[in-house]
């Protein structure tokens, strides 16, 4: 039976490293990765060449000595495999807008989560393991209990447990050193968490004080352009400077985005090198009240360097037009805060005051501009260029919560969940082109219902109809489709990797 835990452990956060000082755990991963069996990290140069490759997967399920049939027959091949739940039609429900209500919930379980390719991704393998059965999953219900440290023999087993329970949403967590429903059954030292994929978190929460298109949990496509750069920014630094290749983006649902960086180097990383690599890639830091929030030291980092160059080109579209912030005289002062010439900031103030509707992009030119015309003997050049760099990095770098990514222990929202308040699902983001995403285009769960309505009442009488999954009759298709191909790469690695050590264990007992 399912125990009903109603706390969340507390944990304590420790105080991490500075950005800007490369810890002894980042060396360690930086060795691991120089080492690991897998190809060396891309250069700098090869970013546009990486994010091509990571665009053209095959769309086969082939594995190296595996048969799309085999891994079918692996992963259903376990007692019980067989669904018996009755599944009613699609048009047995009705949509209710966009609102998640429970029984559309529960038709969305039933036909369209991708529960297959779910617990493959968590199981790296076709049959089950530890991997997947010593895996936390923690449940919040349709009256908010909050369900934790569930765990499954099968997919199948997963599936009709969300199925009955209908959960508004489920999280994941890590994989135990035993089963989480006997955690009260073993020594305490004997249960621990052993790996969890290293997670990332950006929301536009963090972005308010910034953004002026859009406040509270409203986002339109204006706001959404902080989100798409920050992944263009942690997606590079995550491949080139850690070696990691599988990383999943994935929708909030609402207005944010999450990372899931799923190596096995990274999933086996421990609680201070989460720290370090969050740590390492944190540069803008304080709150609402802080004045300024990225303190960098000079010679910049190779990673900053690089972060500026992908910001630049979003700079003058994303802030100095979309968002504008300092068209209102009342806002002028925050960014005259952050430049480092007193008699320059006395002039520039002066001018501004004068035009009453002076756009931002024409306030940033003014700074070059007066600053050429010598308003200031004391002026340093090259002091100028690092402080308008340090605005370009607090109003467009990625704002993490880094505290997502620091503990193993961290559950995180289910990719293909729904989102309760706006009804979307949680779809994968393709991380070689996230400027060509939209969050306003992401179905809804009553969307997708029925879509499925409308497909089988134009179908009626074709065959191929009845031999389509479910989703493949709706705009769900292609987020599936892009999962399908992260897992299957996903897989083929581990099980390439678990063939050649199986190889050289083979070969050091031999005399």
């Amino acid at each position: 039976m399912p125990h009903f835990e109603g706390d969340i452990e507390k944990i304590d956060m420790e105080e991490s490293s500075s950005p800007q000082s490369s810890s002894s755990a980042v060396h360690e991963l930086e060795r691991d990765a120089a080492e690991a069996s897998s190809p060396p990290a891309v250069g700098y140069h090869d970013a546009a060449k990486l994010n091509d490759t990571n665009d053209n997967h095959e769309s086969q399920f082939e594995f190296e000595e595996f048969t799309e049939e085999e891994i079918e027959a692996a992963a259903t091949s376990v007692p019980g495999s067989r669904p018996s739940v009755n599944i009613p039609p699609p048009s047995a429900i009705q949509s209710a807008g966009q609102g998640a209500t429970p029984e559309v919930m529960e038709m969305f379980y039933q036909r369209l989560f991708p529960f297959k390719a779910l617990f493959q991704w968590l199981n790296h393998f076709p049959s089950p393991t530890s991997a997947f059965t010593n895996r936390e999953i923690a449940f919040t219900l349709q009256n908010d209990a909050y369900l934790r440290y569930q765990s499954f023999p099968t997919y199948d087993a997963m599936k009709k447990e969300v199925i009955r329970l209908n959960p508004s949403r489920f999280e994941i967590g890590p994989v135990y050193s035993a089963n989480p429903r006997d955690r009260k059954i073993v020594r305490k030292a004997a249960f621990r968490p052993l790996e969890k994929e290293l997670v990332f978190d950006i929301d536009m929460t963090d972005y308010d004080e910034i953004r002026t298109c859009c406040s509270g949990t409203n986002i339109c496509n204006k706001c959404w352009n902080f989100i798409t750069v920050a992944i263009k920014v942690l997606d590079v630094a995550l491949r080139e400077d850690f070696g990691f290749k599988h990383v999943l983006w994935v929708y909030s649902g609402r207005r944010g985005a999450h990372a899931w960086v799923c190596d096995k180097r990274a999933r086996e990383l421990d609680d201070s090198k989460r720290r370090a690599v969050a740590s390492y890639l944190e540069l803008v830091r304080g709150g609402a009240q802080t004045n300024k929030k990225v303190n960098l030291k000079r010679p910049l980092h190779p990673m900053v360097t690089r972060s500026l160059k992908i910001l630049r080109d979003s700079f003058t579209s994303t802030i100095l037009v979309d968002q504008d912030p300092w068209r209102a005289p009342e806002h002028v002062d925050k960014l005259l805060k952050l430049l480092p010439d007193k008699a320059l900031n006395q002039e520039l103030k002066k001018k501004w005051e004068t035009t009453s509707d002076q756009s931002s992009a024409s306030k940033w030119a003014d700074i070059d501009s007066l600053a050429q015309q010598g308003v200031s003997k004391s002026l340093d050049a090259k002091e100028l260029k690092e402080a308008k760099q340090d605005v370009v990095l607090e109003y467009l770098y990625p704002r993490l919560d880094a505290e997502v990514s620091k503990h193993l222990n961290h559950l995180l929202k289910s990719p293909f969940c729904i989102h309760p308040g706006t009804g979307r699902v949680c779809v994968p983001i393709n991380s070689a082109r996230p400027e060509t995403f939209d969050p306003m285009d992401v179905p809804t769960v009553s969307q997708l219902i029925d879509e499925i309505d409308e497909y089988d009442a134009t179908h009626r009488t074709s065959e191929s109809s009845e031999k389509l999954a479910d989703y493949e009759k709706t705009s769900l298709k292609p987020y599936v489709e892009y999962f399908h191909r992260f897992v299957s790469d996903l897989m083929k690695e581990e099980m390439k990797e678990k063939r050649q050590l199986d190889q050289e264990n083979g070969e050091s007992l031999e005399f």
